[in-house]
């Protein structure tokens, strides 16, 4: 990634006396799986555009530990935590911005007990900031009038009451944003959260991505939106069980932006 985008690390600006406005916080999924890469590009080319300072950690970010932590390692996830809030203090860090809504809670709901203590915020929180002060502009373009339903993260929706930050962004594209019969405080999780995205589900009558899948194709959607690298992961291979990806596509909000905005 770095061949083709100036990404700078907090240790090269810190090295030159500068303080960026932001850290953004990749992420494992965002770092190393193949589909989630591409929702950090979309990203890093919105703050670009949007002449925001930012940095990465780079190879200095570790996990946040929340998939041991849920998985219940506690000792493992508190080893993780600590490592990072060393190296977040030790730069300095203020605000934090992550794609991630499993990194978003833990870091703003679980760090502060550790001694780590930023403003943390989910991308599609930043980005309608962007966008209310004018730093980004959005004109539908290519999603004009298209219909999208958007999924609730767990950690995002009823973890941290965030709901209408990425609805507005939809909204903003001139796209009709069509509600799921669970949605909002009743959404459905998409079967990844308590780190069940790292085994095989329990046995039952379906998979529970396969549920809440139907419930997205319920809506008629021509896109599903996501704003979590673990929900596009489910929602893709729910509507890959639907033989339905030739003509529903799962994107992340920052992808609709960036694309809206030829970026």
């Amino acid at each position: 990634m770095g061949s083709e985008m100036k990404v700078p690390t907090m240790a090269e600006l810190f090295a030159s006396g500068k303080q960026p406005e932001v850290l953004f916080w990749v992420g494992c999924a965002g770092s190393f799986d193949d589909r989630a890469k591409k929702i950090t590009k979309a990203f890093v080319k919105i703050l670009t555009k949007a002449n925001v300072s930012f940095a990465v950690l780079g190879t200095e970010e570790s996990c946040t530990g929340d998939p041991a932590k849920r998985a219940g390692n506690e000792f493992l996830f508190q080893m993780q935590a600590v490592t990072n809030i060393e190296v977040m203090n030790g730069y300095g860090v203020n605000k934090v911005v992550t794609a991630c809504p499993h990194c978003f809670n833990t870091l703003k709901n679980e760090y502060p007990g550790l001694g780590g203590n930023y403003q943390v915020l989910h991308h599609t929180q930043f980005l309608k900031q962007l966008l209310d002060e004018g730093r980004i502009s959005l004109e539908g373009g290519s999603f004009k009038g298209k219909r999208i339903t958007f999924h609730d993260p767990c950690y995002l929706g009823r973890a941290n009451n965030v709901y209408e930050a990425p609805r507005e962004l939809i909204r903003k594209l001139d796209a009709e944003l069509v509600e799921m019969k669970s949605c909002r405080s009743h959404g459905l999780c998409c079967g990844a959260g308590g780190a069940q995205m790292f085994k095989e589900p329990e046995k039952g009558d379906k998979d529970i991505n396969v549920e809440r899948t139907e419930q997205a194709l319920e809506t008629n959607p021509e896109i599903i939106a996501a704003a979590c690298p673990f929900c596009n992961t489910m929602m893709t291979d729910g509507v890959k069980s639907k033989e339905k990806e030739n003509n529903i596509a799962v994107m992340d909000i920052a992808e609709l932006i960036a694309k809206a905005g030829d970026l």
